[in-house]
């Protein structure tokens, strides 16, 4: 798995740590869990993006880009860590937000990772649920060409064959860690919404013929969207490194059934998830993507999906921000 032919700008700090989680272990009965710390990968509290944007960024870089632009929800994980990447590279950067929550409370559009982008210097523009993301980036893309700059465009969440190679990456990381404690990993469990992080541990996975499953569990669309966007970013991963027999048919794992009543929606499952890591392992979720993922995790050990004797590690995507601007579900 040749990664170095591709432009890379480092920005992780790597590896991130990989941990026995024993005290939600035993509280289970088993099966033996782990967890992959992505929230330590530096970058403005850090998360899974930075991973991905070392190729995304490397890739603007090689073409002269000055300017970054990027998209997500109001409270994106994604633009934050964006935002500061081009902070640290010395770069413009401009996010389009998109309020596709309906959450009336002021503090969803002032606190969290908005006050973190502010912070690091990104120019926010704010549009409506349902606006189109990709033409008003494209339109921002204009505007800076138009003042003599030479802009990126960065896919929401980082999501497309480049920033999947960051997930190729870490499956190997991954791997050298669970040999180092003589751990045989049986699944890694992530949420999964854009698709990239699922899609490059998968092809990392295969490219190493590893025996580790990736599970995702679905926190954004219907898991019928969400499990095909996750299999075309991975087979373009796939052709792309030269994969020899391709990805199998049961590859690409999605779970859906702990979104709740939707994205970005609290749920009790997820709030017992985010409350259960914290006062049993010290370890802080988000309430949108690693909460939502954690629960499922938790509901399928207890539903008897894994076998007692399974090695699974979790990945923490990040997103601790998140959490300031969800109070009143904890309340």
């Amino acid at each position: 798995m040749q990664l170095v032919r591709f432009p890379r700008a480092p920005l992780a700090h790597l590896p991130t740590p990989f941990e026995f989680m024993p005290r939600l272990t035993r509280h289970l009965g088993g099966p033996r869990l782990y967890i992959k710390r992505d929230d330590c990968t530096g970058l403005a509290t850090g998360g899974n993006k930075t991973r991905k944007l070392e190729y995304l960024i490397g890739d603007a870089l090689a073409k002269g880009a000055d300017t970054l632009i990027t998209a997500g929800a109001v409270q994106s994980n994604h633009t934050r860590q964006t935002a500061a990447a081009a902070a640290k590279l010395g770069l413009g950067c401009e996010h389009v937000l998109v309020r596709s929550q309906p959450i009336d409370d002021p503090e969803y559009e002032r606190n969290g990772n908005v006050l973190l982008n502010r912070l690091l210097g990104a120019e926010l523009h704010l549009v409506a649920a349902g606006s189109d993301a990709g033409h008003a980036m494209a339109e921002r893309a204009e505007d800076v060409r138009r003042r003599g700059g030479r802009p990126y465009i960065i896919p929401v969440g980082g999501s497309n064959v480049l920033g999947a190679l960051g997930y190729l990456a870490a499956a190997r990381e991954i791997e050298i860690q669970a040999d180092a404690v003589d751990v045989p990993l049986d699944y890694v469990v992530t949420a999964t919404a854009s698709g990239s992080s699922q899609s490059g541990l998968v092809v990392g996975f295969a490219a190493a013929s590893s025996r580790t499953r990736v599970l995702g569990i679905n926190v954004y669309q219907d898991d019928g969207v969400v499990a095909a966007h996750v299999r075309a970013i991975a087979e373009e991963a796939a052709e792309l490194i030269g994969l020899k027999g391709g990805l199998a048919a049961d590859a690409i794992a999605v779970n859906g059934e702990f979104r709740g009543s939707g994205y970005g929606r609290p749920s009790p499952e997820m709030v017992e998830a985010v409350e259960l890591a914290a006062r049993l392992e010290g370890i802080v979720l988000d309430p949108v993507y690693t909460g939502k993922a954690f629960a499922g995790l938790l509901g399928l050990v207890r539903g008897g999906y894994f076998k007692a004797t399974d090695n699974i590690a979790f990945l923490h995507t990040g997103g601790v921000p998140e959490l300031f601007v969800y109070r009143a579900s904890f309340a």
